[in-house]
């Protein structure tokens, strides 16, 4: 195979997608690694995925595997482009046969943000009034927030982070949920009314961090990738997200939320699983030694498990099959 780093002349191209947000974070990297390597050219390479296009129904009905990766995963495949750069939390913890995850970047916060209309200026969410519309496309955040404020009416939200923005703007919701890492690379920090206390609702798996993937046979263009924009506690840290969610999650979206932790070699992770009324919530919390974070992800899945959380995957799944 050809080496990356002692070929000056090849060409990578690194895929994304099309949406701003993707635009943002693939650039960053381009340019992390052209600093890296200004020898190498790095090009861009969009392309739309089905997720970008099926924009009127709720990414809990039509499943979210795959949704924001696929095209770019058989873009890697079929040696159209080399790389491609993902936000983490929409990429799948089973990867296609040939594909590897190569780099975790530093996460930015991982935490959910309030963003209100202008009505509600004076308002946290403790504080919103009883029917106040929410907007949220995240079975993990309905199920959380419903367990907490039951008297809220959640309506789904899809499109990128400036249409959902001009939705609220418009009054169709009282506030929406979205990410704060999403909101502050996009250089809308204004927008962020509230941090929701992780106590309230717990993250996405990998959320705030980006993934990169790539062919798993390119050891070359690996190496490149974890000398220039790996960093090392993120990847601990969602290695053991993405663990706890790959043993729980059995092909359909689930309402899973986590937080994680590390203090010297210790990694610490909370989980929780929750009904999609929020009715029922199961969750635990694990810690170790953060060379261990797969593992000690899957064991704290398996604890959930034994807690109620199986029968809550269960019913889900049920209800999944019968919607299709």
């Amino acid at each position: 195979m050809t080496s990356v780093v002692s070929d000056s002349k090849r060409t990578i191209r690194i895929g994304s997608r099309k949406s701003q947000l993707a635009l943002v974070q693939t650039h960053w990297v381009k340019e992390e690694l052209q600093k890296s390597f200004p020898d190498i050219t790095f090009e861009v390479h969009t392309m739309s995925t089905q997720g970008d296009k099926i924009l009127d129904v709720a990414l809990a009905k039509i499943g979210d595997k795959g949704l924001f990766t696929k095209e770019l995963e058989l873009g890697m495949i079929n040696q159209e482009i080399d790389f491609a750069v993902h936000s983490l939390k929409d990429l799948p913890t089973n990867l296609p046969e040939g594909l590897a995850l190569a780099a975790i970047t530093e996460r930015e916060n991982p935490a959910d943000a309030l963003v209100v209309h202008e009505k509600y200026q004076d308002k946290q969410i403790d504080t919103l009034p009883a029917g106040a519309v929410i907007g949220t496309s995240s079975l993990r955040r309905l199920a959380q927030l419903r367990h907490n404020y039951p008297h809220f009416n959640f309506k789904d939200v899809r499109g990128n982070l400036n249409t959902r923005m001009k939705k609220l703007d418009a009054g169709e919701y009282d506030a929406i949920i979205l990410a704060v890492a999403g909101l502050e690379r996009l250089g809308m920090s204004d927008r962020i009314h509230q941090v929701i206390p992780s106590e309230i609702s717990l993250h996405a798996v990998g959320q705030g961090a980006l993934g990169i993937e790539c062919r798993a046979d390119d050891t070359e263009l690996i190496s490149l990738l974890k000398e220039a924009i790996e960093h090392p506690q993120t990847r601990d840290r969602c290695l053991a997200e993405r663990a706890f969610l790959r043993v729980l999650e059995g092909g359909c979206q689930v309402p899973i939320g986590v937080n994680t932790e590390i203090a010297g070699d210790t990694l610490t992770l909370k989980g929780i699983v929750a009904s999609v009324d929020g009715q029922r919530l199961v969750q635990d919390t694990i810690s170790g030694a953060a060379k261990d974070a797969e593992q000690l992800g899957s064991q704290l899945a398996e604890s959930l498990r034994q807690q109620g959380a199986q029968e809550i995957l269960n019913e889900i799944l049920a209800e999944v099959q019968r919607d299709s």
